[in-house]
């Protein structure tokens, strides 16, 4: 009996397989900005923050905090989507 769990008997299971069932939070960074805390202390319904980005830049995605790819949001379903553009090569070991 192993002690991983959802791990099979089966000889074709690998040893992390059940790793792939662990959920791990997805977001998309629209942009950022710099803004000084007065500036911040300012903002009201309505106002508008400049991003650094420009307009129809693809969006950063990130699994677990680390940049995973790029894509553009879509519609889909009456709701938004991300369509992945690019799949980003994974970072060097030490870089977060």
């Amino acid at each position: 009996m192993s002690s991983f769990p959802n791990s099979s008997s089966s000889s074709n299971a690998r040893p992390h397989d059940w790793l792939m069932d662990v959920s791990s939070p997805l977001e998309v960074i629209l942009g950022n900005a710099t803004l000084k805390v007065v500036d911040c202390s300012r903002l009201v319904v309505g106002s508008v923050v400049r991003l650094k980005q420009d307009a129809g830049s693809d969006l950063q995605v990130r699994v677990g905090g680390i940049a995973f790819a790029t894509g553009e949001v879509v519609v889909a379903d009456d709701g938004l989507a991300i369509r992945i553009g690019r799949v980003l090569p994974p970072a060097p070991e030490g870089v977060a």
